[in-house]
């Protein structure tokens, strides 16, 4: 970037220093040739040593008097041409160069050779997010609260210079380019030792498909999340080892299989991946003996078509534009579904469900709206398409809202941050339903009303420096002693082990007896408390041996004199 920065200077002030060289030369030359006379009245000749020195000072400072003899009137003359003609030069000279300093490729180029030479000073771990649209924005603002740093990258100059002015609670470094130019990437930090992932949120597919390319090629071991909204592209980005694609339509869909199939592994899951402190959801119960209306027949549509009938249900689609999205194999109708007669013919007043999901938020409403007149008991799902639109959609009070933005920021966010929660899930979709009901129950009661912390913790030297030691030295250490209240032991610390990762084994839902060995990872819920009182229990041995014999040893000098004389004492 510096090359760059240096090669633009030199363009751009090529023609005004050949300019200032050619006065300079003419006016040496001139003084040079021109005969002067001495003290004593003989002829003389300036020196280009000292024509050189006379025109350097009296160029930029028009002078400080005649050397080394005073001036004919021919000398004088020249004297004067040169003058004013190298303070033309300069003029010229400075004038280019505050058009430089005012040009917008100087100065984005300054800030991208800034921008680089301080994510080369990054020291902590930091993820690089391409593309600052509203996922991105979700995205950014969960890693900061969780304490996560960000480096950002977007081609939208307004959304990388708004990053300055939001409330974020850790600073975010932002580059105005384009996440598909290689260079870009780097300078953000592709290939930064302490770059810990790479997510492409960008609108365009094409982009994040590049954008993944780059990070297999130049880092093959960083993690890449990318956003692809078609199954061409989902593909592709998997053939090459993209780690996470995200399909934000698939991935409701996914969702509405899992509450049909199981209402309350699917409250779970929404608990578990929910914002920390927000209040805990109620179940929903998708009905599934009667048809269900999809007004809609994009992207979106198809793909809860798709789940609608593997479940079994009866679909009727609305559509505008079979022309634009094809036409449905189900029963379809044409038209917007904002009218009645549209919703009527589609047999709304039988239906048990209607899907509004097209790409426009007031069609959407006005689906909804409509149909809760013909049919109240109708059980709705909305789709949201602008974040700024949350308001009306909530005032709707649908039974689900698919909002593609934050259903992106919100899975990627946990990818990130714990990983080990979506291994939960993918193992709890082989448990029973009434395992999740009891399971919901017991977080339920750690938390009341507001979602859970999630954490991963890892007994290594970083983490559980003690009890690391203690078991290296042979010790026992188990479930229900990790769940002990390090104040009052025999209290159990309201949080619960969902899963150990123990080599190429997972253990779910271990029970209280398990032990706890070096280098298992354990996930863990519960409420911020359970996890301070956690922490200081693996973390200092004296609360560790209290956890592990119910005896509070005396930790400074004085206290183990008195506690030694009262023993005395005792045996005496």
């Amino acid at each position: 970037m510096m090359e760059n920065i240096v090669f633009l200077i030199l363009r751009r002030m090529r023609q005004p220093l050949l300019t200032l060289l050619v006065v300079y030369a003419i006016a040496i030359l001139g003084l040079t040739l021109i005969p002067g006379r001495d003290d004593n009245g003989e002829v003389w000749h300036m020196g280009i040593f000292h024509a050189f020195y006379f025109v350097s000072y009296m160029a930029t400072t028009i002078g400080f008097g005649e050397i080394p003899y005073a001036f004919t009137d021919t000398q004088r003359l020249w004297v004067s041409l040169s003058m004013y003609a190298s303070v033309m030069a300069w003029i010229y000279a400075f004038g280019t160069i505050l058009s430089l300093v005012q040009d917008r490729t100087f100065q984005d180029a300054i800030a991208e050779y800034k921008f680089a030479r301080r994510i080369r000073r990054f020291r902590e771990p930091f993820h690089l997010i391409c593309g600052y649209g509203e996922t991105g924005t979700a995205l950014v603002k969960s890693l900061t609260q969780r304490g996560q740093h960000a480096v950002v990258i977007d081609i939208d100059e307004a959304r990388t210079s708004v990053i300055q002015l939001q409330d974020l609670r850790e600073s975010v470094p932002a580059l105005h380019g384009d996440a598909s130019i290689t260079r870009h990437l780097q300078e953000a930090g592709l290939q930064h030792p302490a770059c810990a992932g790479i997510v492409a949120l960008t609108d365009d597919n094409e982009v994040n498909l590049k954008i993944s390319i780059n990070a297999k090629l130049l880092n093959p071991s960083l993690k890449v999340i990318c956003r692809a909204d078609s199954h061409d592209v989902e593909k592709n980005m998997a053939s090459f080892g993209t780690d996470h694609i995200v399909d934000p339509f698939d991935t409701f869909a996914a969702h509405l299989a899992v509450a049909f199939q199981a209402p309350c592994l699917y409250l779970l899951q929404r608990w578990l991946t929910g914002r920390e402190g927000s209040p805990l959801t109620e179940p929903v119960y998708p009905p599934q003996d009667k048809p269900w209306i999809v007004c809609g027949y994009g992207r979106f549509g198809k793909a809860v078509c798709r789940r609608l009938e593997g479940e079994g249900i009866k679909v009727t689609v609305v559509e505008m534009r079979p022309d634009l999205t094809g036409r449905p194999e189900e029963d379809f109708v044409a038209g917007r579904g904002t009218e009645a007669d549209t919703l009527m013919e589609a047999g709304i007043e039988q239906a048990a469900g209607l899907v509004a999901g097209t790409d426009n938020d007031a069609n959407n409403l006005s689906i909804v709206m409509t149909a809760r007149e013909l049919n109240p008991k109708l059980f709705v799902v909305v789709r949201q398409n602008q974040h700024g639109n949350s308001d009306i959609i909530n005032a709707v009070e649908a039974d689900m809202t698919m909002h593609p933005s934050a259903l992106i920021a919100d899975k990627i966010r946990v990818l990130l941050a714990t990983p080990m929660l979506y291994e939960f899930i993918s193992l709890a979709l082989y448990q029973d339903d009434s395992w999740a009901c009891e399971l919901a129950s017991r977080v339920s009661a750690l938390v009341r009303d507001e979602v859970p912390h999630i954490r991963e913790w890892a007994v290594d030297e970083v983490q559980s420096a003690v009890l690391q030691e203690y078991l290296h030295q042979g010790g026992h250490f188990t479930i229900s002693d990790l769940m002990r209240n390090p104040w009052q032991r025999d209290r159990t610390l309201k949080a619960i082990v969902l899963l150990i990762h123990r080599r190429n084994d997972r253990l779910l839902l271990p029970d209280p007896d398990t032990p706890i060995k070096v280098g298992d990872r354990l996930l863990i819920c519960g409420n911020r408390t359970a996890f301070t009182r956690m922490l200081w229990t693996v973390s200092h041995r004296h609360t560790l041996d209290y956890i592990k014999t119910g005896y509070d040893a005396p930790q400074s000098w004085v206290w183990r004199k008195l506690a030694a004389r009262q023993s005395r004492r005792r045996r005496q």
